[in-house]
């Protein structure tokens, strides 16, 4: 399964931006949008690309699901029980 990150833009530098989340930091390309990007602006990363932007609120709810996803798998269930639980 593959997914896109939700991460925060700290830096641009041409067509090539250094984001973050969860205190990880990565180089995304820029090449794949359509629109600008400033620092501060959410973008989705998938293999090392920005390939759309988000609000704020979307990468916190995308975030939301993953930590519970996460905690989950932590704790031995599997998908089907987390969304079994909801």
């Amino acid at each position: 399964m593959c997914l896109t990150i939700p991460m925060r833009v700290a830096q641009v530098d041409g067509l090539m931006a250094r984001c973050e989340a969860k205190g990880v930091q990565r180089e995304a390309s820029l090449l794949l949008l359509h629109e600008p990007v400033a620092v501060g602006d959410m973008v989705l990363v998938h293999l090392g690309h920005a390939v759309q932007q988000v609000t704020h609120e979307e990468a916190e709810q995308a975030w939301a699901l993953y930590d519970e996803l996460l905690a989950a798998l932590d704790g031995h269930a599997t998908p089907a029980d987390v969304e079994a639980d909801r």
